[in-house]
């Protein structure tokens, strides 16, 4: 079977955001090109937050071209972390709706981008060997900080590029297959949360991911569904 994810590398020393830098090639190359970075100066997350990418972590986008922008490839990335990890003997979990996290700290953050029927952007970081300054390690956790010792970058990343090439293949042909993985590795679920959308904070129990990418929640005895992509979410 033809490889879709990896199919082209693009290793730069250093870049403002790889997911910027794939847009601007995005109808030059084949869908499935990879754009990664040893350092990116201006990473980002969702809503435009800053995301320090020091050397020594993975910074990488991927340039898919499917029929339309679709959020739940967000989990294509956050899947294929999760069974990257699981390789290297880390147990993680999904925080809907787009973070990995590892006992109970953020190890990776994913962000979707792109031009409706043209191409998507699916950014990925993973903390791998880089330190976690010591204000954000309350919060956040490194693959090095886990295992105890530091980690071939590029073993890592080709894990990740497999996992990523099926996890997008399960997307484009049994979608319902991939949120079934979903619903299976998200940690929240039946867990009291607090949603905050726009100035509202929304507390009640989240109950499901729908085959939308969607969370259902229980907020006192009434379901309100909460649509990826316009809300923070945090555990209490």
């Amino acid at each position: 079977m033809k490889r879709i994810v990896g199919v082209k590398v693009i290793q730069l020393d250093e870049v403002g955001s790889t997911n910027e830098y794939a847009k601007a090639i995005a109808h030059e190359v084949p869908e499935g090109t990879v754009v990664v970075a040893k350092r990116q100066t201006a990473g980002r997350g969702r809503k435009g937050r800053s995301w320090a990418s020091p050397e020594g972590g993975l910074w990488m986008s991927v340039i898919l071209k499917p029929p339309r922008v679709d959020p739940r490839l967000a989990f294509v990335g956050a899947l294929a972390v999760v069974d990257t990890l699981a390789d290297f003997g880390i147990s993680a979990g999904i925080k809907w709706p787009n973070d990995v996290w590892v006992g109970g700290r953020k190890i990776s953050g994913i962000l979707v981008e792109g031009k409706a029927g043209e191409y998507s952007i699916l950014g990925i970081g993973l903390n791998v060997n880089n330190p976690i300054p010591n204000e954000l390690r309350k919060n956040a956790i490194s693959m090095i900080e886990f295992i105890g010792s530091k980690l071939p970058l590029e073993s890592v990343m080709n894990r990740l590029l497999m996992h990523l090439d099926g996890w997008y293949r399960v997307f484009l042909e049994r979608p319902d297959l991939l949120m079934a993985k979903v619903r299976e590795k998200t940690f929240i679920l039946g867990k009291p949360v607090i949603v905050i959308e726009g100035d509202e904070r929304i507390s009640g129990i989240a109950l499901d991911v729908l085959d939308d990418g969607s969370l259902l929640m229980d907020i006192g005895g009434q379901l309100r569904r909460i649509t990826y992509g316009d809300v923070s979410l945090r555990l209490f």
